[in-house]
């Protein structure tokens, strides 16, 4: 029989699946279609693909490709500088891709337990989102690099403040970057 403990983690586990899911079809209330939805992932698939074929360097490189109505997240660690705008071109002449936002860092992989604590700060950012009235956690994507939060989403303003403001809540967050697109 389940623990509370475990309905715990399953709830987070559900939640986190769940905030990152956009439901509408109205660009101009900031949501997405679901062809943009598709587009977003192709981007990310097809953007891993030529991220590894771009540079020698980059094959084994620890590298996440986050993409949110075209506009492109690049995170993890590379060897070299070579290495990093090697994977800026690889992602930036890709259909769909409107602005690319490399975060990419010159450093060796970080360990498994530093990528599960990013996992973790991840459900904690969504979790908090999710409770609170004022963030649009339905419209806001979270990803975490080495304990920095990135936020994306389609806001006004307002909306991204007040997810900015409940990120900064949970604790182990080294910084918040918004890469948000603003709809006001």
């Amino acid at each position: 029989m389940p623990t509370k403990r475990h309905l715990f983690f399953f709830l987070l586990i559900l939640l986190q699946g769940c905030a990152t899911t956009g439901i509408g079809v109205d660009e101009d209330l900031g949501k997405r279609t679901t062809g943009t939805k598709w587009d977003d992932q192709m981007v990310e698939s097809r953007g891993k693909t030529n991220i590894r074929a771009a540079h020698p360097e980059l094959e084994n490189a620890h590298i996440n490709i986050t993409s949110f109505n075209g506009v492109v997240l690049i995170t993890g660690q590379v060897p070299s500088t070579e290495a990093k705008t090697a994977a800026t071109e690889a992602v930036s002449g890709l259909r769909k891709v409107q602005l690319v936002h490399n975060e990419l860092e010159i450093a060796g992989p970080i360990s498994f337990m530093a990528r599960t604590n990013d996992t973790w700060l991840t459900t904690k950012v969504k979790t908090a989102l999710l409770v609170d009235d004022e963030a649009e956690s339905i419209r806001v994507k979270v990803v975490t690099a080495n304990s920095t939060v990135y936020l994306m989403g389609l806001l006004t303003r307002e909306e991204a403040e007040a997810a900015v403001t409940r990120a900064r809540e949970v604790f182990g967050i080294q910084k918040i970057v918004k890469v948000f697109e603003y709809i006001n």
